[in-house]
Parts: structure tokens; sequence; C-alpha cells
């Protein structure tokens, strides 16, 4: 199964995201913060199926991580998640190298939804 990083600074969503996708079989990993998330891409060699990171965070946001990403590792499936509107239209400079951006809040359907049409693009 598909081997996922869940980047989110806000423990109780990381949690319940990371929860939820390893009960449906995929092997999951968090980091706290974009940073975070960057340095564990980096010591992985990205290998990652799908990010799955929040936009809006301390120390380094995920709009921030997906341009690091994508010039390091421009395969690596990314798809971003966001509260704040102004947020996600950030996210379109980066078309190309997310697979989409998932509106909070969300359901476990759809959040299982998304991230399996990510990692079938």
């Amino acid at each position: 199964m598909a081997k996922l990083l869940v980047v989110e600074d806000d423990i109780s969503v990381r949690s319940f995201v990371a929860r939820a996708l390893a009960a449906s079989g995929y092997t999951v990993e968090t980091a706290e913060d974009g940073l975070d998330g960057l340095n564990k891409i980096m010591e992985a060699a990205g290998a990652y199926d799908l990010v799955l990171s929040d936009i809006r965070m301390p120390t380094m946001d995920g709009i921030e991580m997906a341009r690091e990403i994508a010039r390091t590792f421009p395969h690596l499936r990314l798809m971003l998640m966001t509260g704040f509107a102004d947020q996600r239209e950030r996210a379109v400079e980066l078309d190309g190298t997310v697979r989409g951006v998932v509106n909070k809040p969300f359901t476990l359907v759809e959040l299982r939804e998304r991230v399996g049409q990510a990692l079938a693009a």
C-alpha cells in the first residue's frame, strides 16, 4: 500500500488524518510543520507516494514546502488542505505539482476519496 506523509501543525487534525488513512491501509508518517515535513522528505529521498499538507503553518507553510519539494523531487505527489479561501488561491501557482486542495472541514469519506484520486492520478 502507499506510503503517505501528513504535514499539519494542528495535532488534532494531524492525528485524525493519520489515523483515518492508516485505517484505510496506508503507511502514514506525520510532520508538525512544513520544515519538519521537508526534512522528512529529504531524509527519505522523496520516497513517499503522496504528501498531504496543510497550507497555513508556522515556520514553513505548505506552499513554501511544495516549492522546495518540486525543485528536488518534481514527480512527488502533493495534496494540500486548508480552511481558508485566500490560502487556496495561493495553491494555483503550483499547478502540476499539487494534485488538489481539500477544504477543511472535510469528512472521512471525502478525505479517503481525495487521497485515492491523488494517488491514481
